[in-house]
């Protein structure tokens, strides 16, 4: 394998955990000894990334080429990442590049870019990252119809490979028609550094109750009507005076819906169970990891879970939604429990958590060997390296 190009709309880390995760697949991959480079726009949400445009340049430990996004009045165009120099430069350079790797779908550079892949024969790789999940395709499902209909469908029946993260959304991606081949490579983490005494400097950091038979839930995510944080609110105050527990929500989101999750807490009467912190990385998200006892998120869908795959590393136990693709592992490995989105059914499973100990410490240790052992960078980029070599064999 001599050089790969990787194409996304944006690698700002406000669009989520697919942009950062772009970049953590190129140095997994230059790590295997692979050329492997990015190309995207400045995007960073409502504004731009003030990174130089036009030119290679390390970015999060990687050589990136940005170019500008138009970014007009109208938000959705600005999503759609626009970018008439990225075309210009991939027109005249694509052919140095023995395999393109488009990174989402229904973005400009990405369409934009799997064509030209098919117009000068390079092999590409699409890897959709969720687009095909009920709650996703649901969104908008007439427009996403007639966009596929009319310029993504081609992309998907011609992709040399269609790069899954787990065997639910290669499963998502045959219910939609598509009959290219599919791999099934997870998305890694980056292991968290231990954080001595993390339970007690959680409590001191941010005035929780120094009772350590209080067990500390944590939700960490975006705040956004798909994670449904208010879900698991209305599941909490339903315990509240049964048993202890404190809610630890790390996390950001539109200013409207945080008020909206506010009100809920104050009218519930939970503003003493919990506490907000925030958007967190590196030692504050590594404070959160360990000093918690275990992670909730009813997610309506996450393609793979990131968040979760972090949470078993550091040893917590999970209760998730199925729609959680990451959940086939989690039930396989018993590091947690899967739970349909129903009020009685997360009030049982959040009840058993709360109050057996002993049971969130053997799932804990069955987490983190599932993370050593199937979400470690070392472990996956060999496998993209397998996949590549697969579709360019001379």
């Amino acid at each position: 394998m001599a050089k790969v190009l990787h194409i996304i709309p944006s690698v700002s880390p406000i669009r989520g955990g697919t942009s950062v995760a772009v970049s953590e697949i190129v140095q997994a991959l230059r790590n295997c000894q692979v050329e492997a480079e990015i190309l995207t726009t400045n995007d960073s949400g409502p504004g731009v990334l003030e990174v130089p445009c036009g030119e290679f340049i390390d970015y999060q430990d990687v050589p990136v080429l940005f170019f500008p996004r138009w970014s007009p009045s109208v938000p959705a165009l600005s999503e759609y990442a626009i970018s008439r120099q990225l075309m210009q430069w991939l027109n005249t350079y694509i052919k140095g590049y023995d395999l393109v790797h488009i990174h989402s779908l229904f973005s400009y550079v990405c369409t934009f870019g799997a064509r030209k892949a098919r117009q000068k024969s390079i092999p590409y790789v699409i890897s959709p990252h969720g687009h095909f999940s009920p709650w996703v395709i649901n969104q908008k499902r007439l427009k996403k119809n007639i966009y596929n209909f009319l310029l993504e469908n081609a992309n998907l029946k011609k992709a040399s490979l269609i790069h899954c993260t787990t065997k639910l959304e290669q499963k998502y991606v045959g219910d939609f028609g598509i009959d290219a081949p599919t791999v099934n490579i997870p998305l890694g983490i980056h292991f968290p550094t231990v954080y001595p005494n993390a339970k007690m400097a959680l409590r001191a950091k941010y005035n929780i109750s120094v009772d350590m038979e209080t067990p500390i839930i944590l939700f960490l995510s975006r705040i956004h009507p798909k994670k449904q944080l208010d879900f698991l609110i209305k599941v909490l105050a339903n315990l509240q005076g049964e048993d202890k527990f404190h809610l630890v929500i790390g996390g950001s989101g539109e200013p409207a819906y945080c008020q909206y999750i506010e009100g809920i807490i104050s009218s519930l009467g939970l503003g003493e169970n919990v506490t907000f912190t925030g958007f967190v990385s590196g030692e504050d998200k590594q404070l959160l990891l360990y000093g918690c006892d275990f992670l909730a998120l009813p997610s309506l869908g996450e393609n793979f879970g990131i968040a979760v795959a972090e949470a078993m590393a550091a040893g917590l136990p999970v209760v998730i939604t199925p729609e959680v693709e990451i959940a086939v592992d989690v039930i396989e490995e018993n590091a947690g429990l899967v739970v349909p989105g129903t009020l009685d059914q997360w009030e049982s499973a959040l009840k058993r958590l709360i109050n057996a100990p002993d049971i969130r410490r053997e799932m804990g240790n069955n987490g983190q060997n599932l993370s050593r052992e199937r979400y470690s960078w070392n472990v996956i980029g060999p496998q993209f390296v397998e996949a590549y070599n697969s579709i360019c064999q001379p």
